[in-house]
């Protein structure tokens, strides 16, 4: 199944979270920390409680790639773990020249088995045509992002008038030639999104921000219900995982992932 049918059929099943595994082993459960893998016993009972109400899966390469050998086998058994239902994504962020970023396609998509990848567009289409090469998988490109600095840059307003973060996504649309790329916008910039919703009416949208950077799910299920788009999910990370302790932490998170699906 081609990654945008997977998205397609959770989302029109009205599941729209996204679960980032942002395993930061410094919070993982102290009871799992004699496993053989920690973050690999910690995700497996993650991915166990959220499973039916998930509509992706984000792994986010920070927090494995740091842990050296240890974080690259958690990162493969994870993925290996995921039911083939859903979206499983890269949160890699990957973007260079085109020869370097034919590879990090071939690492992300044929050798590790991702269904979706992120990248920044900031090297333009040299850097993004790889990835969207690969027909039957799906890329988000960064447009508006959640963190606080991201007017930094992505709020430049250009010569033309626009803002730097839609010249993205308008240019995200004409590269979307075979209906496999996507944008990242984030959960926090409520009021973006609906301004700029006419943009990304077309695209599968990412949108993390949700629960500890303040985001509101209710809010963004209203406003895509009132408009008729349902190609949409809902990245949430750290108040959703490390909602519990101790150990029956499992328990905490499968309440918590009920209660923003019934949000």
């Amino acid at each position: 199944m081609k990654a945008v049918e997977k998205l397609n059929v959770k989302t029109k099943e009205g599941k729209h979270i996204c679960v980032g595994l942002d395993s930061d082993i410094s919070r993982i459960p102290g009871i799992l920390l004699n496993e053989k893998n920690p973050v690999t016993s910690f995700n497996k009972k993650i991915i166990d409680v959220t499973k039916d109400l998930a509509a992706a899966y984000k792994i986010n390469f920070a927090f494995y790639e740091s842990l050296g050998r240890q974080g690259f086998d958690a990162l493969v058994e994870t993925v290996d773990y995921l039911p083939d239902d859903v979206l499983i994504i890269a949160d890699a962020k990957r973007g260079d020249i085109g020869n370097t970023s034919a590879h990090y396609a071939k690492a992300v998509f044929d050798e590790l088995g991702f269904d979706a990848v992120t990248l920044h567009p900031y090297m333009g289409w040299d850097s993004v045509a790889p990835f969207a090469e690969y027909e039957e998988k799906l890329s988000f490109i960064l447009g508006l992002t959640s963190n606080p600095s991201a007017g930094d840059f992505e709020k430049q307003i250009l010569n033309d008038g626009k803002y730097l973060f839609q010249k993205v996504i308008l240019k995200t649309g004409e590269w979307n030639k075979k209906g496999n790329l996507g944008v990242v916008f984030g959960a926090t910039k409520l009021d973006e999104l609906k301004n700029n919703f006419e943009l990304l009416r077309d695209l599968p949208l990412l949108l993390p921000g949700v629960g500890a950077q303040g985001g509101s799910l209710r809010e963004i299920k209203e406003f895509f219900s009132s408009v008729g788009k349902e190609d949409y999910i809902v990245n949430i990370s750290r108040s959703l995982i490390f909602a519990g302790g101790g150990k029956d932490f499992e328990k905490a998170v499968e309440l918590k992932m009920k209660e923003y699906h019934a949000s």
